[in-house]
């Protein structure tokens, strides 16, 4: 009898559960490969940035130490483009079977399908799964047949289909002992080859913060489903508490399903899920939109904003990028993305909007330093998140709303505890200081000598600034 090998092609989908592409070789072939791929292609305009890099080597390293203790191999490879990289595992392999699970950037698909029709012109069998999102981004539809590009009638229709939804699949059994010879395993690279880790350690506080990987996704996961979910709705808000899923970075790894979240938060009857849903239904929205309206993560959605008069200044954006703007929780948000990685969403609001706003900077200043300083970083996530603060893209706020830096502080951080822990030059400060240190320039002073005495822009001045900009343009 002939042996089958199959090659599983893995990029952002690093876990042995609910893996569709990794299900299915298992179930239809004898051996199964596991791949991935390091490719001169991928390196475009939005390669990796660097916390992301850093996360990816720790997932690959966690994954490939699961899959060994269930016998399975991950072979790591470089190549000049993935579809040379796939081809040539798969001839070495002798596989008849390749398999993956999709994306969904256009890029990504567009490459994709050149991927498979190159293999299936080898005879080789191809199956690709859906395993990154609830929802495939052409499923979901307006009556009109079009794409939604408006949150709640997207989610609403979603949430129909919800319960239609299959449970999440098992992680494939542990390879036992075989009674013929396998096929010799393949020789990749090491991991430590790719140089995802940073070459000056900067990374000590992602270190302390995060556990990349399936095992990590899931005692996340756990921890969220006993003691945090059915707080979400009051604590979402509050960046001085751990009150979020903190499940992003791991979701875009793929090293859990948003099929494995939707089943362990509505497997309780009486667990208040609902908000937190909503949160993974604004994922499934980002995608979509990138989906449909690809230029957007260069350009806005709305074509108004094409010729906006942003600021060319570098003086007062590196304020901002260092966490020096003089607002506590602007700086105290852009300090935490710098040391772990990962910034509150309430948060990410703020200094998105001052950038915008008050700043009056491009948004793809700031979508360009999330990108290399988050954990995170999702292209469509990252573009939905600043489109929307900046009134340009899709369901975007409306222009007139404008983030008080101070105002949010008051009500999400009354007593500075999340400023003091971020900024802690104020920490010594009088809580209603921590808030707003240039109310009192002369205690400031004394107890916080190195934080700017004054902000880099009036709010108000700022504020009014952005809005006059917007009428003019919304006026043309």
């Amino acid at each position: 009898m002939t042996q089958t090998t199959a090659v599983v092609w893995l990029r952002r989908d690093l876990r042995l559960r609910d893996n569709p592409a990794l299900h299915h070789a298992c179930t239809h072939a004898d051996s199964v490969l596991l791949a991935y791929i390091d490719a001169d292609d991928e390196r475009g305009q939005w390669a990796d940035g660097a916390a992301t890099r850093w996360w990816l080597h720790h997932s690959l390293q966690n994954f490939a130490a699961a899959a060994g203790a269930v016998g399975r191999q991950l072979l790591i490879r470089r190549a000049p483009s993935m579809q040379a990289g796939l081809q040539k595992i798969a001839a070495e392999a002798e596989a008849s079977l390749v398999t993956w699970n999709r994306l969904y950037e256009p890029r990504a698909l567009e490459r994709d399908h050149g991927i498979e029709a190159a293999l299936r012109a080898r005879g080789i069998e191809v199956q690709t799964f859906q395993g990154a999102l609830l929802f495939e981004p052409w499923d979901i539809e307006t009556a009109a047949k079009g794409p939604f590009k408006v949150f709640t009638p997207f989610w609403r229709r979603c949430t129909q289909r919800l319960p239609d939804i299959a449970p999440p699949l098992r992680a494939p059994p542990k390879v036992g002992e075989r009674r013929r010879k396998s096929k010799p395993k393949l020789t990749g690279v090491p991991l430590a080859s790719l140089q995802l880790l940073p070459s000056i350690r900067w990374d000590e506080g992602l270190r302390q913060q995060w556990l990349p990987g399936e095992a990590g996704a899931l005692r996340q996961l756990r921890l969220f489903q006993r003691s945090k979910v059915d707080k979400y709705s009051a604590h979402r808000d509050r960046p001085d508490l751990i009150g979020t899923s903190r499940l992003s970075p791991h979701l875009h790894f793929g090293e859990i399903s948003p099929r494995q979240v939707l089943a362990a938060l509505t497997s309780d009857p009486s667990s208040h899920a609902e908000s937190y849903l909503r949160q993974l239904g604004w994922r499934e929205f980002a995608h979509h939109l990138l989906h449909h309206f690809p230029h957007t993560a260069e350009q806005p959605l709305d074509p108004r904003f094409a010729h906006y008069p942003w600021s060319r200044s570098r003086r007062t954006l590196s304020a901002w990028q260092r966490g020096l703007t003089g607002y506590p929780l602007v700086d105290a948000g852009m300090r935490e993305l710098w040391h772990t990685g990962w910034m509150h969403n309430r948060v990410r609001m703020v200094v998105a909007s001052y950038l915008t706003k008050h700043l009056r900077y491009h948004w793809r200043h700031g979508a360009r330093w999330f990108w290399d300083t988050l954990v995170d970083a999702d292209l469509a996530n990252n573009t939905l998140g600043w489109q929307w603060v900046a009134g340009t893209g899709a369901d975007a706020a409306p222009y007139f709303r404008v983030f008080n830096p101070l105002t949010q502080a008051e009500k999400f951080d009354a007593d500075g505890h999340y400023i003091a822990r971020w900024v802690p030059e104020l920490a010594s400060l009088p809580a209603p200081l921590r808030l707003a240190p240039w109310r009192d320039a002369t205690t400031s002073r004394r107890l916080a000598p190195g934080y700017p005495e004054q902000p880099v822009v009036d709010l108000a001045a700022g504020r009014d600034a952005a809005l006059d900009r917007y009428r003019k343009l919304r006026a043309d």
